[in-house]
């Protein structure tokens, strides 16, 4: 009985699936996008090749993708395309394996909320964006 009522309420599971995913990454991408100096020089005290690209490309997927997604636009294809995204930054930046406490486990924490996140948009990708969201209609 719980099922079917859960089922009854897919769509609106899926839109708030969509605002929980990408609320991080639209407020996180607003502040690198109006940031971008810091941002580009945050990258290059990692030793990131192309930090002012890696800004750029930072800013695209954080925060234009991450509204096209909560939005629901291309939504599939873009979801896939994040999941890369977020693996990349997991390994690039939050190798927590070269650290030493506490930034080992301050690092690990962000690796594995990276994992997880990577874990959520592959449902996303697979189930679609649901009947709320310009996909849908």
């Amino acid at each position: 009985m719980r099922y079917s009522l859960l089922e009854n309420q897919r769509n609106e599971i899926i839109l708030l699936a969509r605002v929980l995913l990408m609320i991080l990454f639209v407020l996180s991408g607003w502040g690198k996008l109006t940031g971008f100096a810091g941002t580009t020089a945050y990258l290059e005290s990692l030793g990131t090749p192309a930090p002012m690209l890696a800004a750029a490309i930072a800013v695209l997927m954080e925060f234009f993708v991450a509204i096209l997604i909560l939005v629901g636009f291309y939504t599939r294809p873009l979801a896939f395309l994040f999941v890369l995204f977020t693996l990349g930054t997991a390994v690039i930046g939050h190798d927590f394996w070269t650290m030493a406490e506490p930034e080992r486990a301050a690092n690990m924490t962000q690796f594995f909320k990276n994992l997880s996140i990577a874990g959520g948009l592959l449902l996303l990708g697979l189930t679609g964006p649901g009947k709320y969201s310009i996909d849908g209609r």
